[in-house]
C-alpha cells in the first residue's frame, strides 16, 4: 500500500489546487461514474457532499477504506442514529419502507438483533440448497428466453434479467405461481421509480407487505418446503420471529435479491457485449465444457460495472477517523463500492475487464457481517443467465448506440433502463 507520507500528503493537500471536484449524480455521471470516482480517490478519497435529495453524507472510494468501514462496528445500519432531523430520515433507506412498516430487516439492524435474523435464514441460502435450485433456475432462463428467441431481437432487460430473478426469489419464497406477474407488477413499480415519484413506490411496497403479511397466514395452515414456511417453522420452535419481522425478512429478500441481479445479468451482458475479445474468450470455453472461465469472470463483471453502486447507509454512532478524516457521529457514511472495485492500489489495470482475474477480492457483495446472505444464489443466477444467452444466442449484439442507453437513476444501485440487442433468430422456434 502506499506509505504514511503519502496519506498525510493526500490529508492536507490543497483540493482547489486540483481543480474543482467532479460533478456527481448528474445524468452524464450516471452513464460514465468512473472518471469522477478515480478523481475522488485520488485527491479526496473520503469526501463530504450533498446527495439528489440534499442529505449531506461522506463518500469512501479507496478499496483499503471501503473494506475498513464495511467491517466497522461504529458504522451502525440502523437510520436511528443519523443526525439529521426526523424528516430528513424518511430519505434514507429505500422508499415506502418506513410507512409500511418495513424497517426492522437485516439491513437496517445492528447486532444482536441482526445476529438472530440472519441465522434464522441463512440455512436457505446454503451452497446445498441453491445447488438444489440450480435445475429450476436452468428451466426459468430458458423459458424466458424461448419467449424471444425466434424474434431475432429483444430487450434483455425487460424480457430477462428483470423476470428471471422474480420469478426465481417468489420460488424460494414459496409465492404460488398464480399470484408471481402481481409480485412482478409491485417490483416493477419499485425499479421503475428510482428517479420518480416515491408515493407510486411507496404504495407497491404497502401492497406487497399486505400480500406477504397474508401470505404468511395462509402458509401456517399449510407449511411447504419455502422460506417463509421455513421462517414460521423457526419462529414456531423459539426463535420468536414478529410477523412484522417475518415480512420485512420476506420483503428484505426480494428487495435486495431482485434489482441486484437484474443489473447483475445486465451490465454483465452489456460489459461481455462492449468487450468482444474477453466475450469470444468465454464462448469458447463454454463451448468446450470448461465453465471456470464463467466463475472467475461473474466475479469480474461484478468487479468491473457491478450491480451495487454504492453500499446501503450507514451511520457513524460515534466520533470515527477514515482515510485521515474524522467524521462526527451521526454523519452518513456512504462506501462507494463501484470506487473501490477498480482502486489501482488494488487491482492490476482495474479498468481493463479480464474474466480471468484471480486475485480478486472484489466489494461487490459487502464485506463484514453484512456480507451478501444471497452470494451463491446471485452468483448461480448469473452464471445461469450468461452462459445460457451466450450457448443459445451466440451472435448476440447490441443494437442501440451506447451512448444512446439511459441507465435508471438511483443512489445505490447501477442499472441500464433498457438493453437492446438483435441476434440471428433461433433455428425451429416459432415465434410466441
Amino acid at each position: 500500500m502506499h506509505d504514511k507520507a503519502d496519506d498525510h500528503a493526500h490529508a492536507h493537500h490543497d483540493p482547489a489546487a486540483e481543480g474543482p471536484t467532479p460533478p456527481l449524480f448528474t445524468w452524464e455521471f450516471a452513464s460514465d461514474p468512473y472518471p469522477a470516482y478515480a478523481w475522488l480517490r485520488e485527491h479526496a478519497p473520503v469526501h463530504r457532499t450533498a446527495l439528489p435529495s440534499g442529505v449531506e453524507a461522506w463518500l469512501v472510494t479507496r478499496y483499503a477504506d471501503a473494506r475498513q468501514a464495511l467491517a466497522d462496528q461504529r458504522l451502525s445500519k440502523n437510520p436511528v442514529h443519523h443526525s439529521e432531523a426526523a424528516h430528513g430520515k424518511g430519505k434514507v433507506g429505500i422508499p415506502g419502507e418506513r410507512s409500511a412498516n418495513l424497517m426492522t430487516h437485516l439491513l437496517n439492524i445492528d447486532p444482536p438483533d441482526h445476529t438472530r435474523l440472519r441465522r434464522l435464514v441463512s440455512k436457505a441460502f446454503t451452497p446445498r440448497r441453491v445447488a438444489e435450485f440450480a435445475p429450476r433456475v436452468q428451466e426459468l432462463t430458458d423459458r424466458l428466453i424461448d419467449g424471444f428467441a425466434a424474434r431475432g431481437e429483444a430487450d434483455l432487460i425487460h424480457e430477462f434479467a428483470f423476470p428471471l430473478p422474480i420469478y426465481a426469489i417468489c420460488d424460494m419464497l414459496g409465492v404460488p405461481p398464480e399470484d408471481q406477474d402481481d409480485f412482478r407488477d409491485w417490483a416493477g413499480m419499485m425499479i421503475r421509480h428510482g428517479g420518480g415519484p416515491r408515493g407510486g413506490v411507496a404504495r407497491s411496497v404497502k401492497r406487497m407487505r399486505t400480500y406477504l403479511a397474508e401470505l404468511i397466514h395462509r402458509k401456517r395452515e399449510d407449511l411447504g418446503d419455502d422460506l417463509i414456511s421455513g421462517l414460521i417453522r423457526a419462529s414456531d420452535h423459539g426463535e420468536h420471529l414478529t410477523e412484522n419481522e417475518a415480512a420485512a425478512m420476506a420483503f428484505i429478500l426480494l428487495f435486495a435479491g431482485f434489482e441486484t441481479t437484474v443489473n447483475l445479468i445486465g451490465n454483465g451482458t452489456y460489459a461481455l457485449l462492449r468487450n468482444p475479445g474477453e466475450r469470444e474468450r468465454l464462448q469458447r470455453a463454454l463451448a468446450a465444457g470448461d465453465e471456470s472461465l464463467l466463475e472467475t469472470g461473474v466475479e469480474e463483471l461484478l468487479r468491473y460495472d457491478g450491480p451495487v453502486e454504492l453500499a446501503t447507509w450507514r451511520f457513524a454512532t460515534r466520533d470515527v477517523t477514515i482515510g485521515g478524516q474524522r467524521i462526527a457521529e451521526g454523519d452518513p457514511v456512504l462506501v462507494v463500492l463501484a470506487a473501490a472495485d477498480r482502486d489501482p492500489e488494488r487491482f492490476a489495470e482495474p479498468d481493463t475487464l479480464d474474466l480471468a482475474r484471480s486475485d480478486n477480492q472484489h466489494l461487490g457483495y459487502g464485506h463484514g457481517i453484512h456480507y451478501c446472505l444471497g452470494a451463491p444464489l446471485a452468483r448461480l443466477e448469473g452464471r445461469t443467465a450468461l452462459a445460457t444467452l451466450l450457448r443459445r444466442l451466440p451472435d448476440l449484439r447490441l443494437s442501440a448506440d451506447p451512448d444512446d442507453l439511459r441507465w435508471r437513476g438511483g443512489l445505490i444501485m447501477r442499472g441500464l433502463r433498457t438493453l437492446p440487442v438483435a441476434f440471428s433468430p433461433e433455428p425451429g422456434q416459432t415465434g410466441t
